[in-house]
């Protein structure tokens, strides 16, 4: 038994299916791990944004926890929308004990909507208790500067706010260019834990479906670490993987759209 490798997403959830806890299993699924799930709160959102959260209680997440622990053999875990600073906390603390491998934190705090998906009484929490634990952590632009508490505009700024959130305890950190930095090229920044500065770049594509691609591309991360790759290499493929998502878009929904979740099958060759 547990010979299957296996991963974790702790997160939210999101009935459009193209972020949350179900893009994570989705990414799972397709880089050939099989997915667990914890959830953290119940957003109410489709492609054209989120129009409520709803709270789950905190004893129905302590038994989601120990329930995954007590009958799977997890290799990895990422973390997403967690919501408030006690989600946070209790998270935080269940990670310090159960082994799960190595920890991918994505600091998911606002939706593509403009909808909080992070209270700012969690932020601090997310920073002292969650962070050190990690061992990558992915943030955007905007949410690097919410980490940071600094304006992000170039490229050396991205690096320097690597640097910041590292001396938080966290080991690599991937700051997230994207559509937030301009240019015909997207860039992300990886700082690893030996302090070498790794970009990597991918075409701008123009669309407006790219709904849950913070969440795709650290589930991304979360399986192949799981698998045993390397940090480097499992960033690598992640940035691939969301590349090929994004530039063979599906059309779904009235909003922006999700991204394509299987579409990296093409570049390895499966169809």
């Amino acid at each position: 038994m547990n010979e299957t490798t296996q991963a974790l997403t702790i997160a939210g959830f999101d009935g459009g299916g193209g972020a949350g806890m179900q893009a994570d299993l989705k990414t799972f699924q397709e880089r050939r791990v099989f997915g667990t799930s914890v959830l953290t709160a119940l957003p109410i959102q489709n492609t054209k944004g989120v129009t409520n959260v709803f709270d789950l209680p905190i004893e129905a997440l302590k038994e989601q926890l120990v329930s995954i622990k007590e009958d799977f053999k997890i290799s990895a875990v990422k973390t997403g929308m967690l919501f408030t600073a006690e989600i946070t906390t209790v998270v935080a603390e269940f990670l310090k004990t159960a082994e799960f491998g190595p920890l991918v934190v994505d600091p998911v705090m606002i939706a593509k909507s403009g909808h909080a998906l992070l209270k700012e009484t969690a932020v601090r929490a997310v920073k002292e208790q969650l962070l050190p634990l990690a061992c990558v952590v992915t943030p955007n632009v905007p949410e690097a500067e919410v980490l940071i508490g600094k304006t992000i505009t170039t490229r050396e700024e991205m690096v320097e706010a690597g640097k910041l959130i590292q001396r938080m305890g966290a080991k690599n950190i991937v700051v997230k260019g994207g559509h937030h930095i301009e240019g015909a090229i997207s860039e992300d920044m990886l700082l690893l834990e030996n302090g070498q500065v790794k970009w990597l770049a991918g075409k701008r594509i123009d669309t407006k479906n790219t709904h849950g691609t913070g969440c795709t591309f650290s589930a991304c991360i979360t399986a192949e670490l799981a698998k045993g790759e390397r940090v480097l290499d499992a960033v690598t493929t992640a940035k691939a993987y969301i590349q090929a998502a994004i530039e063979d878009g599906i059309s779904v929904g009235h909003g922006n759209g999700p991204t394509n979740h299987w579409a990296y099958r093409k570049v390895e060759g499966h169809e």
